[in-house]
C-alpha cells in the first residue's frame, strides 16, 4: 500500500512535505528513530535550557533545505533526476545516523577514535543490503564517488544544508539569535558552475552574515565554557567507568552500554564484529542518564562524585587563558582532591583537566566558497568581500583552559 502523503510542522521551516514513501520509510526506520533520542547539541542544555531538539530534527530540516536547493537547481537548468533527489535526500537524512550519545562524546571515551562519520557509512552500508540496494548512489554521494560532486558539497561543504539547518535550528532552540542566518536565501543564490557549489553575486552579504554567525555561535554557544566543562565532565566520567570495568566491577548499564565498557572498540572491531554495531543503534543519551543516576551512588569516590555532579548539574568551574596551563596549576589542583577524598593522584587526575579549545571559520585551503558574477567570472570569497577579513575569519582562535571540580 502507498503511504499517504505525509506533512512535518516543523518549529523552524513550517510544514515539511515527505515528498515520497521511499523517504518516508526511511524516516520511519530505527536507525533514523533512534536519532530522536539524541539531543542534537549535547549538554548545552545545561547553558541553554531550551536547546531540547533531537537529531532527528535537524536531520529532517536539513532534508528540507536540500529537497529546497534541488528544486532551485532545476529552475536554473541543472538536470537531476528523480533518482539522484531521492538519494541526495537520502543522504542528508543518514549523514548524522552514526553519531553516539552527546554528540561527540562518545567519540572520545567508549570507542576508540572512530568518527560519527565512519560510523554512519558503515550504517548506510547495512541498511543498503538491507533495502536490495536502494542507497548505491546515496552512498556514493556520501562518499564523494559520484559523478555530480556539488551533490557531495551540499552534504559536506562549506554551504552544506547540514550547516545551513543546524545554525538556524540551534540559535532557534537556544534563543542566541546571532545565529538566525538567511537560509533560504542562501539557497536561493546557490548555483552550479563546472560541478561546484557557486553563489550569485547579489547573495554575498548572506553569505558574510553567515560566516559571521557561525562564528559567533561557536564561541557563544558550541564552546561556551559550561558546555565544554560538562562535555569533559562526562568524558572523564565514562573512562573512569571503563576503567573500572576493565578492572573487573559490575558497573550497572544496559547492555548496549555495557558492551562498550567491556570492549576496547575501533574501527576495525566495527568491521569484524556485528554486535559492535547492534550494540551501538541501541545506544541513546538515555542509557547514559540511566546510568549516571545509578552511578552516582557507586562505592567508587570518582565514579558517584562525577556522577552525581552531572545529574544535579554540579558542574566543574573552568577558568580560561591566553596561555597554556602550567604543570603547577593542576598539580596544586590535584593534590587537594587527594586530600579532600583521600584518594591516589591518579583518581583525583579526574578531577582536574587542562586543554585547549581552537577553531577556524572559515579555510580556504578546504572546500572553498566561490562567488559568481555577472559577467561570469568567479571568485573566492576572501577575494569578492569588501566586507569581511576573511583572513581573520581563517586564523584559528585558540583558548587554554583549566577545568576542574568545585
Amino acid at each position: 500500500m502507498k503511504n499517504k502523503r505525509k506533512i512535518i510542522n516543523d518549529p523552524v521551516f513550517g510544514f515539511i512535505t515527505i515528498p515520497n514513501d521511499f523517504i518516508y520509510n526511511l524516516i520511519k526506520h530505527p536507525y533514523l528513530q533512534r536519532l530522536n533520542r539524541i539531543r542534537q547539541m549535547g549538554l548545552a542544555s545545561f547553558v541553554y535550557p531550551g536547546a531540547q531538539h533531537t537529531r532527528l530534527h535537524h536531520s529532517i530540516g536539513a532534508m528540507y533545505l536540500m529537497h529546497e536547493a534541488i528544486l532551485n537547481f532545476r529552475v536554473k537548468g541543472q538536470m537531476i533526476s528523480d533518482e539522484e533527489a531521492d538519494a541526495a535526500l537520502a543522504c542528508i537524512l543518514l549523514h548524522d545516523v552514526g553519531h553516539g550519545p552527546f554528540s561527540h562524546v562518545l567519540e572520545n571515551t567508549i570507542v576508540k577514535n572512530v568518527h560519527h562519520e565512519e560510523i554512519s557509512l558503515m550504517l548506510m552500508n547495512r541498511l543498503n543490503k538491507e533495502l536490495g540496494g536502494k542507497l548505491d548512489m546515496c552512498i556514493d554521494i556520501f562518499t564523494d564517488k559520484y559523478p555530480k560532486h556539488f551533490l557531495h558539497q551540499l552534504v559536506s561543504g562549506q554551504l552544506d544544508v547540514d550547516r545551513l539547518d543546524y545554525l538556524r535550528r540551534d540559535s532557534f532552540f537556544s534563543g542566541v539569535t546571532e545565529g538566525n542566518i538567511g537560509s533560504a536565501r542562501i539557497i536561493k543564490m546557490l548555483d552550479v558552475r563546472n560541478d561546484k557549489l557557486v553563489v550569485e553575486s547579489k547573495g554575498i552579504y548572506s553569505i558574510e552574515n553567515f560566516l559571521m554567525s557561525r562564528r559567533l555561535m561557536y564561541w557563544q554557544v558550541y564552546l561556551h565554557k559550561t558546555a565544554v566543562a560538562a562535555e569533559h565532565m562526562l568524558i572523564n566520567t565514562l573512562q573512569r567507568a571503563k576503567e573500572l570495568t576493565l578492572a573487573g566491577t559490575d558497573l550497572f548499564g544496559s547492555p548496549a552500554l555495557k558492551y562498550f565498557l567491556e570492549n576496547e572498540v575501533t574501527t576495525d572491531v566495527f568491521n569484524r564484529d556485528h554486535l559492535a554495531l547492534d550494540n551501538f543503534v541501541n545506544l541513546d543519551d538515555n542509557d547514559l542518564w540511566c546510568s549516571l543516576k545509578v552511578w552516582s551512588k557507586h562505592s567508587d569516590t570518582v565514579l558517584s562524585v562525577m556522577s552525581e555532579a552531572l545529574v544535579d548539574r554540579k558542574l566543574f568551574k573552568i577558568e580560561i587563558s591566553a596561555e597554556p596551563i602550567s604543570q603547577k596549576r593542576v598539580k596544586d589542583l590535584t593534590e587537594v582532591y587527594m586530600e579532600r577524598f583521600d584518594i591516589s593522584e591518579h583518581e583525583a587526575s579526574y578531577f582536574v583537566l587542562a586543554d585547549a579549545i581552537s577553531t577556524n571559520m572559515y579555510n580556504e585551503k578546504d572546500d572553498s566558497i566561490d562567488i559568481l558574477f555577472n559577467d561570469g567570472s568567479i571568485k573566492d570569497i576572501a577575494d569578492a568581500s569588501d566586507m569581511l577579513n576573511i583572513q581573520l575569519l581563517s586564523k584559528r582562535v585558540q583558548k587554554y583552559y583549566v577545568s576542574y571540580l568545585r
